[in-house]
């Protein structure tokens, strides 16, 4: 970039690096849904509704121009025999926000990831985030979200089940950045 690498950038390199290697790509590799299943509950009494966890903080970098978006993920599940404590929740989208990944993919990600570790029903993931290509370049729409929900399982097939996520989600008969549907068969 032409910059010379003395002074305030003489260890720029070596910190970027570091915070690459130790804190933003932290979650490649990592099994999100032995995550869950590791520190899964079991639930005595058979389906108890909808379990779901809003405003989780989370920070991810976009594949496009590697800057980061940042915002707030919503995730819930129907639950079959296990659940899974709050924290595992947080763990699990903190982790798999932490690698190269589009918003929509991550979603998904994160709600499969529920199904495949506690055998859920039907599992959900809104993610609402700011993105920082978006407003530090190009168009710099500085109060801009985008808005996707990842539906898998019965949320995406049922449409009871999704009706009455939608109802949870608050958003009524359609959804806002709707990203797409799991055929529940692969993901159980």
């Amino acid at each position: 970039m032409g910059q010379p690498l003395e002074g305030e950038l003489s260890r720029t390199g070596e910190l970027v690096a570091e915070a690459w290697d130790g804190d933003v790509l932290a979650g490649v590799g990592v099994d999100v849904a032995a995550v869950l299943r590791d520190g899964a509950l079991d639930l005595p009494g058979g389906d108890s509704g909808i379990v779901g966890l809003r405003g989780i903080d989370v920070t991810s970098m976009c594949p496009h121009h590697l800057m980061p978006s940042h915002g707030r993920a919503t995730v819930a599940y129907r639950p079959g025999a296990l659940g899974a404590g709050l924290g595992r929740i947080a763990q699990a989208v903190h982790m798999s926000a932490r690698r190269l990944v589009l918003q929509e993919t991550l979603g998904l990600d994160i709600a499969g990831a529920v199904i495949d570790g506690l055998g859920a029903h039907g599992a959900l993931c809104r993610l609402e985030l700011v993105h920082t290509c978006l407003v530090a370049r190009g168009e710099r729409q500085l109060r801009s979200v985008c808005d996707t929900v990842a539906f898998v399982g019965s949320f995406a097939a049922g449409a009871a089940d999704r009706a009455a996520a939608l109802a949870w989600l608050g958003t009524g008969s359609s959804s806002p950045g709707d990203v797409g549907h799991t055929d529940p068969a692969s993901r159980a």
